[in-house]
C-alpha cells in the first residue's frame, strides 16, 4: 500500500532508490531519474524506457531524450523532455523465470515457483533476449501478468561462434571486427578474438567488455 505523501519508493525495473512525489497513488518522478528498464505511463499507454540521454547544451536548458517502446504493439517513440519535467512511472512486478527456448520469432519462459509458461514475441522483447542463453534463469518485469521487459545484468558473458581469422598486419589496437556470439548478437570484438573464446559484454551498449576469465 502506497503512502500518499512524499517519501522514497523503489521503483521496479532499476536497483538505484529515487525520491518521487506520490498523489492518489499515481508517482512521479522528474525526466532526469528516467533509466533504460523503467516503466511509464504516457497519453494512457505504457511504455518501458529503451535510452535516455541526459544532454546539457552549453548555457541551454538541460533535457533527457528518450527512446520508449509502447507496450500495446512494441512501437519505438522518441521523446525529448525537459530535465526537470515530472513523468509518470508505472510500476512492474519482478518474477524469477527460466527462458527455455526460442522459436519462429517467439520466447518461451517458464515461471519459476508456479511452472506457468508464457510466450513473447520477438518485437517486444528485441535485442535483450540476446543477451540470454536458453535454460537461463532471468528477472522477467511483468504488468497484469504478462512479460513486458527483461532486467539485464550489467554484463553477460557468451561464446563467439563466427568471425573470420585476424588479417595480416593487424595489430591488437588498429581496428576491430565483427563476431556472432551464441545466441545471435553480434558486435565488434579486437581482431586476434577467435571462435569459441568467452567474452564479458556490456549490455548497456552490446559493446566487447574484454575476454572472460577462465
Amino acid at each position: 500500500m502506497l503512502d500518499k505523501s512524499f517519501g522514497a519508493y523503489k521503483i521496479a525495473g532499476y536497483r538505484e532508490i529515487l525520491t518521487v512525489r506520490v498523489c492518489s497513488e499515481v508517482t512521479i518522478v522528474k525526466a532526469s531519474d528516467m533509466r533504460p528498464g523503467m516503466a511509464f505511463t504516457m497519453d494512457g499507454q505504457l511504455y518501458i524506457c529503451t535510452t535516455a540521454t541526459h544532454v546539457t547544451p552549453g548555457n541551454l536548458r538541460a533535457f533527457v531524450q528518450a527512446k520508449l517502446r509502447r507496450i500495446s504493439d512494441g512501437a519505438s517513440i522518441e521523446k525529448r523532455l525537459r530535465s526537470t519535467e515530472d513523468v509518470e512511472a508505472a510500476f512492474l512486478d519482478r518474477r524469477e523465470m527460466e527462458f527455455l527456448y526460442s522459436d519462429k520469432g517467439s520466447h518461451v519462459f517458464m515461471d519459476s515457483e508456479s511452472f506457468d509458461q508464457l510466450t513473447v514475441s520477438d518485437e517486444l522483447l528485441g535485442d535483450s533476449i540476446k543477451y540470454f542463453k536458453p535454460n537461463t534463469k532471468v528477472v522477467a518485469l511483468t504488468n497484469e501478468g504478462n512479460i513486458v521487459s527483461l532486467e539485464l545484468p550489467k554484463v553477460v558473458e557468451l561464446a563467439v561462434t563466427e568471425t573470420t581469422p585476424m588479417s595480416r598486419g593487424a595489430t591488437v589496437t588498429n581496428q576491430m571486427k565483427d563476431a556472432v556470439l551464441e545466441t545471435g548478437l553480434r558486435v565488434r570484438v579486437p581482431p586476434f578474438i577467435e571462435i569459441g573464446e568467452l567474452l564479458r559484454i556490456n549490455t548497456e551498449d552490446g559493446s566487447y567488455g574484454g575476454r572472460a576469465k577462465g
